[in-house]
């Protein structure tokens, strides 16, 4: 899957993106008490709110280790590679599925269902990546001849974060707190107008403070260009 690369430089004063059951003050506050969502000001996450979602707790332990189980098999075949084609992931693993487990494929079409409008021609293909404790993904726009407007991944294994840089404006952007076993999803102008990139570990510092990162297998849906 062809990807664009963007390289950006960027100031940090976060603008958050809240819920009404969640604090709004964000200093020395615990990972798990922040919004999920903070931004350059507060004009671009109100903006990109509907094109930008994290749901926590989207699938189970169970869950998880289901996937786990019919993931490992084969990752385990497949060496770590740290020279991407296009340069844009280092130290990883990939896959594509087209065939699960029926426990699987039911979270599958869960994130389906949320993800995607009735109607929405699918890629075939589900995309795994798994990413070495030491790997991370730079920046970069998924090429539109492959996937169409929304991206929808779960996150395993590991808590990351994932940034967004407007592709022709670095000072606009957006920081997603991915936790374990959660969703994200990207449509429309976050999908074409901001590259997306998931922080080294010795980078992944939300809002001011430090968020562990390990081993992190992604399972991305997307649809068809059109």
């Amino acid at each position: 899957m062809k990807l664009l690369l963007t390289a950006y430089t960027r100031t940090l004063r976060p603008a958050l993106r809240t819920s009404t059951h969640r604090r709004t003050r964000t200093d020395l506050l615990p990972v798990r008490d922040q919004a999920l969502i903070v931004g350059s000001n507060q004009d671009l996450v109100q903006r990109l709110g509907s094109q930008v979602e994290v749901r926590t707790g989207f699938i189970s332990e169970e869950e998880e280790e289901v996937f786990l189980r019919e993931l490992e098999p084969g990752l385990k075949k497949k060496r770590y590679e740290f020279d991407h084609w296009d340069d844009a992931i280092h130290g990883y693993r990939e896959t594509e599925r087209v065939s699960w487990g029926s426990a699987c494929e039911e979270v599958l079409n869960r994130v389906r269902s949320v993800a995607f409008s009735e109607g929405s021609q699918l890629l075939g293909p589900v995309h795994v990546l798994d990413l070495d404790r030491s790997g991370y993904i730079k920046p970069h726009i998924d090429s539109v001849k492959f996937c169409g407007s929304t991206i929808a991944g779960l996150s395993l294994l590991s808590d990351s974060i994932m940034r967004l840089v407007k592709e022709d404006s670095s000072g606009e952007w957006l920081d997603l707190l991915l936790p374990r076993r959660s969703l994200y999803i990207l449509r429309d102008q976050a999908r074409y107008h901001f590259t997306h990139e998931i922080l080294k570990d010795e980078e992944s510092v939300f809002n001011g403070q430090k968020v562990s990162r390990g081993r992190r297998i992604s399972v991305i849906c997307r649809n068809l260009p059109g």
